[in-house]
């Protein structure tokens, strides 16, 4: 299975409004990408807990063989 990156965009705005999200297709198979996400909501949070709400938002796509979503490479931080 794929997904398109401009569903995963949605789904890391919806779980993060403020969100610079970037995304880019590393294999144009529609499974392993590279996700770059600045967010408020990221403040006073540690890069582990940061890419945990991102795997939350993104609501079981990479979740086991079956998941959409095979790998996803994540730089997250808070805005300067």
């Amino acid at each position: 299975m794929a997904i398109e990156a401009e569903k995963i965009e949605a789904l890391i705005k919806e779980a993060f409004p403020t969100a610079e999200v970037r995304i880019d297709d590393l294999a144009g198979d529609g499974a392993h990408y590279a996700a770059s996400v600045v967010a408020e909501e990221f403040k006073g949070l540690n890069r582990v807990k940061q890419h945990q709400l991102v795997y939350k938002a993104l609501k079981g796509k990479m979740d086991g063989p079956s998941g959409e979503l095979h790998a996803l490479a994540l730089t997250t931080k808070a805005p300067d």
